[in-house]
């Protein structure tokens, strides 16, 4: 059975979704939470579903590559075959990225490429769905490249923007899609029942 690593930097909303469908129907095992900082809800979440977990917080090392080469490490001895970032905020620099390379998935809040990478995170991708008027928003999981949102796309699951949403509105709506579209990825993923080849993936 294979063996992931959850990362999350808040709440653990989409950590729990896993957790679930994991409990509902074994494809995984889920080794273990890594959070940039403590005292946030994906560690509760962790501890109450009896998962360990670890914090690598930026201030602890003197640069970001030394913290992702000891967080490289601890998920090696763990023998991590996934890596899920369900809400990871932090940068992932590219020497980590090819130590786990086509092994990292992510999940984001809108249709990929639209309203992604850089400076696009939480309310604000809503917010600017809603400023530009789109009609149709929803969520993507992709593989993880050097590209912030820009590895292949795995699955997406659309919604409707209406008039009356707000991003806090359209959050909560695109969230609900999340919370079913990545643990059918991470299952999928860990039943070998993903082909990639190059930008073209495939669901078996």
């Amino acid at each position: 059975m294979k063996r992931i690593a959850v990362f999350a930097s808040g709440g653990g909303t989409d950590f729990q979704s896993v957790i679930d469908a994991n409990e509902s129907e074994k494809f995984c095992e889920i080794a273990c939470l890594i959070t940039s900082k403590d005292g946030i809800g994906a560690i509760e979440r962790a501890h109450k579903h009896g998962i360990s977990t670890a914090v690598f917080s930026k201030k602890e090392y003197p640069d970001i590559e030394q913290l992702y080469a000891e967080l490289k490490c601890f998920l090696n001895i763990r023998r991590i075959d996934y890596i899920v970032l369900a809400g990871w905020l932090k940068i992932i620099p590219e020497s980590f990225i090819k130590s786990f390379e086509d092994r990292i998935i992510n999940i984001h809040p809108s249709l990929i490429p639209a309203f992604c990478g850089a400076g696009y995170y939480g309310l604000k991708v809503h917010q600017a769905v809603i400023d530009y008027g789109a009609k149709v928003s929803g969520c993507t999981v992709h593989f993880v490249n050097e590209v912030p949102d820009g590895g292949a796309i795995i699955a997406q699951s659309a919604v409707e923007v209406e008039n009356s949403d707000t991003a806090e509105t359209l959050q909560q709506k695109v969230l609900k899609k999340e919370h079913e579209l990545l643990p059918y990825c991470v299952k999928k993923l860990c039943l070998g029942l993903i082909e990639k080849r190059g930008r073209a993936v495939k669901i078996n």
